[in-house]
């Protein structure tokens, strides 16, 4: 910035006057901290003038529990967190609802949990100070399999092995007992430096192949706390559900959070208000015809002869269908002699692709050299043979595609040697002919073995191809001959905004690709190439030239699809072994489903996308590409707990199907139930599970019809309109970006197929998985923490500021035990301070004595207060700093980055009044101005360490809760004067340093002494620019324009 005249003589009399009449004991000070870029974690600590006395961390984590405890109990006793709609003839005062997915009640929560919970916490909380009715209630999910799964696994290790049970791993021979010793030995002789320190990973033992890796139930109930002599209770799934839940909840009111628990419930048909709910929700989705019923793909075990569901599997527990088109690339006749037992028949290569949309730029197929490949007989279009790996012939057959269902006996078998050089007839691309190459990186494991070739679009594709064209041995090796290669090259179709046409090829020439070997640096490039191409990519070429690729993608696969030059084909996402030891495969199999995907459906759904608040632009564009891709979903089970489907009894609604618009359910359950959470008991309505009927939740959540037959009274039926009225839509979801695939696009499905536009969500926020310590969490590995233990570890608001600070959006976040460690540090020394100045400035009351009473305080520098206007420099400086932290914190909360608003509102504001302790050490702090500090404060900090807050608002002699407070109003900011106050403190580190550089040279380097002292020091200050600068800043000053401030 230009400095001014008025500037210049301002910064000469406090630097003359005021720094240099005090220069030596500035400089002699350990460094404030010079804080130019630097980010939080180097942010200098709020060094108290006065500390406790010195103590362990544990003593300090002890003194916030005990208060952290009886602040809890203060809520729960005043109900702090139940939130009711007004009252009719009230004023209806703004309102927020934020949501989170309920867990599944097999175990407690852990930090990844809590994690995403805070989020949602952390934004209530907010919206509270706001003024708003603020409503965050929590559910607890039971539907589906593993419960049961789990349950039945269970009882039969109880009949195998007995109570406590006795594991063939536990009984170990004399040679196991050895080889354990010498694994542990090598362990700690530090053989594991071939992997991450400190985690050792040996060889799979004798006693681990005993098992087979198994996980053993009991153990893992053992691990989630459960006694022994409960664990057998477990057996029943029904214990499960009534277990569980209760630890979850007071592990959740342990830190705080801002729950609402009335409004809580388990799901399944054991709780049976939930369950009325659900019959009516599919009842309501059947009548819209959103529920077909018809041949779906399964995962299946051809040995057993039917669905192999999670609770039947020895591995590939939640492995799903994954959907491939397979494109028909038709031999040219004459067939070479190794398949001349196809003569006759029409025979493609049937290439699996999940981009049907780049076959504009076929240049040839790959196959694996030395890989085993068969001629199958289909039953399309009058017995076409499909060449293809054998499993991927069993797949398909059971999925109606081989000549007879689950019979796939090949006509003939093949190298994959035997078929490079075969020519080929492509579908939409340029070229009248291909040929089959090799790759040696094809895989038997996915797919049909047979892999289409499109390097102007594909990097691996492009630069195997080039590995072909410039190496003459290569070729010669798998006897390719130079017209099979040479004349073919990449094909433009597809144009990417910085990556041009050929998105391939220039990627490779970004990253210096070189080889085909590049495993890792072709990774990054494929991930480059296909997620720009989809988001961004426009068609040059074909009909639908012109078109976004992400919209022409379903156009071209159908077209392909329905002209006979491709069909769908389904095998599993992963490896999926039953639990008779079969692989299994997947199969049509007739399921009740959802006709997700369905087009004005899905218009809808992403009409009402449009309209919702993602907070981040990635979330929007994984939501897009979910509402593409996600079509028919199964919503029937035959095994597990949940609600029967009202017209199928024998089928159960899977979980993903009955968690979609329970957000509703939320603003009536306190009324119908009362937080007993199984529906047991009546709520204060007195209404009964029978009584809750079709029409009754029709006409409550979709203005259908009054049910004028009911037995509910009407005052009562009218209450909970009223809540659900003034309650609905959701506010915000919080959840992991893992559900975006699923779960949270089927919520947006849902609600357009079954409420008005007004009831649509209108905000969904979603964040990333969470590491501890940099590392993935892990029971296995030992890196775990549960949410109990992180309370008890680091107290709840030593635990939240840390999750806070661990970061945001879609990218994984972080919790370090260090920052939360050094957060206890910092709030135990900021409510001594606290105790401290408000002492001084003569403020008595219980909280104060209370916390004076507990610690020891060791004097230090005195606390000297002014009374009067705060109308210095300093002052002034000060009070911009506390308006701009209360805009910043505002902003950052405002876009749900909590990382932000702890830097803005914690770690920048403290180190504002570190300054201003400084500054004014000599006279005086101003009274009103910190006590205004300690207020802001306090509630910039609320929704983030609420105990801590809600104390110093107590001991500011405060009356209610600081939870509802109001957000400050921010005064002017004086930019100036804070420049000013930045340049005072730039200067100051100056001088610090170059007294330290002179200090060093006076005493010498063989000096043992204290440092020399200064007597005296020049300042030498300029009154000009140099004559460049001056230059430089006036022709800056001619172009810039006032108006537009560019």
């Amino acid at each position: 910035h230009r400095p001014t005249v008025n500037m210049k003589s301002h910064l000469l009399w406090y630097l003359i006057n005021y720094y240099l009449g005090t220069l030596t004991s500035l400089l002699v000070r350990p460094t404030e901290g010079h804080q130019g870029g630097k980010g939080m974690s180097e942010s200098s600590s709020s060094s108290s003038s006065s500390s406790s006395a010195a103590a362990p961390a544990t003593g300090k984590r002890a003194f916030l529990r005990k208060i952290e405890v009886a602040i809890q109990k203060e809520w729960e006793d005043n109900k702090v967190f139940e939130e009711n709609a007004p009252a009719p003839g009230e004023e209806a005062p703004p309102k927020y609802f934020a949501t989170f997915p309920y867990p599944y009640m097999n175990g407690r929560l852990h930090l990844g949990h809590t994690f995403t919970v805070s989020k949602a916490d952390f934004a209530t909380g907010y919206q509270r100070l706001r003024g708003k009715r603020a409503l965050f209630p929590f559910g607890f999910h039971c539907t589906g399999m593993p419960i049961k799964a789990a349950s039945d696994k269970l009882k039969l290790e109880i009949q195998n092995y007995g109570v406590p049970p006795v594991f063939p791993e536990d009984t170990k021979t004399a040679e196991e007992l050895a080889e354990e010793a010498r694994e542990k030995e090598e362990a700690q002789k530090g053989k594991a430096s071939e992997v991450e320190v400190g985690v050792f990973k040996s060889k799979k033992s004798k006693v681990a192949a005993k098992t087979g890796g198994i996980v053993r139930n009991w153990r893992i109930l053992q691990s989630n706390g459960v006694p022994d002599d409960l664990i057998p209770h477990f057996a029943e799934s029904e214990y499960w559900l009534s277990y569980f839940p209760p630890y979850c909840k007071t592990d959740l009111q342990s830190m705080g959070a801002g729950i609402d628990w009335r409004r809580s419930f388990i799901t399944t048909d054991k709780n049976p208000y939930y369950d009325a709910f659900v019959r009516w929700q599919f009842e309501k989705l059947l009548a819209a015809d959103k529920v077909k019923f018809g041949k779906r793909h399964t995962v299946f075990s051809p040995f057993d002869g039917q669905p192999c569901m999670d609770h039947d599997r020895a591995d590939g527990e939640g492995v799903g269908p994954q959907e491939y088109t397979l494109v028909k690339m038709q031999v040219q006749e004459p067939f070479p002699t190794a398949l001349a037992a196809l003569a006759g028949h029409h025979v493609y290569l049937v290439a699996g692709t999940l981009r049907p949309e780049t076959m504009y730029g076929q240049t040839n197929c790959w196959v694996l050299p030395e890989g085993r490949y068969g001629a199958y007989e289909s039953r399309l279009n009058n017995g076409e043979l499909y060449i293809c790996t054998e499993r991927c012939a069993r797949n398909m057959a059971f999925q109606e595609i081989t000549k007879e269902d689950g019979k796939f006996p090949p006509i003939a078998t093949f190298s994959g040697q035997d078929l490079i050089g075969l020519p080929l007839s492509a579908p939409l691309t340029s070229y009248k002919t291909v040929y089959v190459l090799p790759m040696l990186t094809v895989s038997e494991e996915k797919g049909t073995g047979i892999v289409t070739s499109v390097p102007s679009d594909s990097p691996a594709d492009f630069r195997a191809l080039q590995d072909l064209k410039e190496k003459a041995p290569l070729r010669a090796k798998f006897q390719v001959k130079d017209e099979w290669v040479l004349p073919f090259e990449p094909v433009p179709i597809i144009n990417i905004p910085g990556l041009g046409n050929l998105s391939a090829p220039q990627t490779c020439a970004d990253l210096k690709i070189k080889s085909q070997n590049d495993a890792k640096l072709l990774d990054q490039a494929k991930d480059i190439c296909y997620t720009k191409g989809f988001y961004e990519g426009e068609m040059i070429v074909g009909p639908l030239k012109g078109t976004k690729v992400k919209d022409a993608k379903d156009m071209i696969r159908h077209e392909l699809i329905t002209s006979g030059q491709a069909f769908v084909y389904a095998e599993p996402a992963d490896k999926v072994v039953s639990r008779s030891g079969d692989i299994c495969v997947i199969a049509l199999v007739d399921q009740w489903y959802l006709n997700y995907g369905e087009p004005v459906w899905r218009a809808q759904a992403e009409e009402c996308l449009k309209g919702m608040e993602t907070y981040t632009q990635e979330t929007r564009d994984q939501f897009e590409i979910a509402l593409k891709n996600i079509h028919q979903w199964a919503c029937s089970r035959t095994y597990g707990l949940g609600t029967r489907i009202p017209w199928a009894q024998e089928y159960l609604v899977e979980s993903l199907s009955d968690s979609t618009i329970y957000m509703a359910y939320y603003a009536v359950a306190h009324l119908l139930q009362g937080g007993v959470i199984d529906g047991s008991q009546p709520g204060p309505l007195g209404i009964t599970p029978e009584q809750m009927t079709s029409p009754v939740w029709e006409w409550l959540f979709c203005n259908g019809a009054y049910p004028a037959d009911s037995a509910i009274p009407r005052a009562s039926l009218e209450k909970m309109k009223q809540e659900f009225e003034y309650w609905y839509p959701v506010d915000v979801r919080v959840s992991g970006r893992d559900l975006i695939q699923n779960h949270l696009t089927f919520w947006i499905y849902n609600h357009v197929a079954l409420f008005g536009k007004d009831k649509h969500p209108k905000g969904v926020r979603t964040n990333g998985f969470m590491l501890l310590n940099s590392r993935k969490m892990s029971k296995k590995d030992g890196n775990f923490v549960t949410l109990h233990d992180g309370v008890e570890k680091y107290s709840a608001d030593g635990m939240r500021f840390a999750l806070a600070n661990a970061g945001d959006g879609l990218e994984d976040a972080n919790f370090e035990e260090s920052v939360a460690d050094n957060a206890i540090l910092r709030l135990h020394t900021q409510m001594i301070w606290t105790l401290e100045v408000i002492q001084a400035s003569g403020v008595k009351n219980a909280a104060t004595e209370a916390i004076a009473a507990a610690v020891t305080i060791i004097k230090g520098e005195q606390i000297n207060l002014v009374e009067g206007p705060a109308d210095t420099f300093h002052d002034r400086v000060f009070e911009s700093e506390i308006n701009k932290a209360i805009k910043l914190t505002e902003e950052a909360y405002e876009r749900t980055q909590f990382r932000d608003a702890l830097k803005s509102g914690f770690f920048d504001f403290q180190n504002a009044r570190d300054h201003y302790r400084t500054v004014t050490e000599g006279a005086g702090m101003n009274k009103g101005l910190i006590l205004r500090f300690i207020e802001v404060q306090a509630i910039l900090i609320t929704p983030i360490c609420p105990h801590f807050a809600e104390q110093v608002w107590k001991m500011l002699g405060k009356s209610g809760s600081v939870l509802h407070a109001r957000w400050p109003v921010a005064g002017p900011v004086d930019e100036l004067a804070l420049r000013e106050s930045e340049y005072l403190k730039d200067s100051v580190y100056n001088f610090r340093t170059k007294l330290g550089v002179w200090q060093k040279a006076k005493a010498g380097k063989k000096s043992t002494g204290p440092p020399p002292k200064a007597t005296e020091a020049t300042i030498n200050v300029s009154t000009s620019f140099p004559e460049w600068q001056r230059v430089t800043l006036d022709y800056l000053n001619e172009q810039y324009d006032e108006g537009s401030r560019d």
